[in-house]
């Protein structure tokens, strides 16, 4: 394919064939198996979903790589191409059954973040994750409190998946090759939640205003929000920093908080 990557799509081609064998045996496709793909570019792990998924769907941004994709890959019954935004597109379109979609993606890293969000609130749908995506932001997802990646994306995803960073993609299985390094996550959703929420919402704006100035405390950061005795009566250390509270306490404390809400 004579297609030029664009920057304003975030493109980067992955092109080395080791990855790409590495990356398919990691997502162990099952024949009765129902995957979508988000931003497969040229195509470089398509064919070998398709080989044996019971269905694909192919979810891309850029058309002028809608052509050479069917070109490449031919037509058939088990592979639809969907020309479209990512953070815009409704899996509801693709199926109505729980925990049926298996996503993988290549997801550009100047909308990794929201398209992550985006994907998480129609996780009802997902049976699993498997997404290229920089190096650092698998770290921060991945994290451990206490640590200094650890944060509001780590907490908002392990609440709702365990999240194994499987392996790190150097630059040169892309062209054109990105100034940053990769690695390759594996989220499954937690059924049920290991920590359920009374009210996802408020739990969503607790963890936001906890880490929206990291070096304050809780006693000070989630001033208005969350009494201070609600803290404690959460077990939790009101002089403590966001970052030392793990995913538990933060579920406890919401819960604690919607309990009060509700009261009131």
């Amino acid at each position: 394919m004579g297609h030029r990557a664009r920057k304003r799509f975030g493109q980067n081609f992955l092109h080395d064939p080791q990855v790409i064998r590495r990356l398919l045996a990691a997502i162990a496709v099952q024949p009765g198996d129902h995957v979508v793909e988000i931003g497969p570019g040229q195509g470089a792990l398509t064919w070998g979903l398709l080989e044996q998924a019971k269905r694909l769907d192919v979810i891309e941004l850029d058309r002028d790589l809608i052509a050479p994709l069917r070109e490449r890959l031919g037509v058939s019954e088990r592979l639809l191409i969907h020309q479209g935004d990512a953070l815009e597109f409704d899996l509801h379109a693709l199926t109505s059954r729980p925990a049926e979609l298996r996503i993988v993606g290549n997801l550009p890293y100047n909308i990794s973040t929201p398209l992550l969000f985006h994907l998480l609130a129609q996780l009802a749908l997902i049976r699993d994750l498997h997404l290229m995506l920089q190096k650092e932001v698998v770290e921060r997802i991945a994290a451990s409190p206490g640590s200094k990646t650890y944060g509001r994306l780590s907490i908002m995803v392990q609440t709702h998946c365990a999240a194994i960073n499987l392996f790190r993609i150097g630059p040169g299985a892309f062209k054109p090759v990105p100034k940053v390094e990769s690695a390759f996550l594996r989220l499954i959703p937690w059924r049920p939640l290991r920590y359920p929420l009374a009210d996802p919402g408020l739990h969503a704006r607790i963890v936001a205003a906890a880490f929206g100035q990291r070096r304050k405390t809780l006693r000070n950061s989630l001033e208005g929000l969350v009494p201070v005795e609600l803290i404690e009566r959460a077990g939790l250390n009101p002089q403590a920093r966001a970052e030392r509270i793990d995913v538990e306490g933060y579920a406890r404390l919401a819960n604690l908080a919607a309990d009060a809400v509700t009261a009131s």
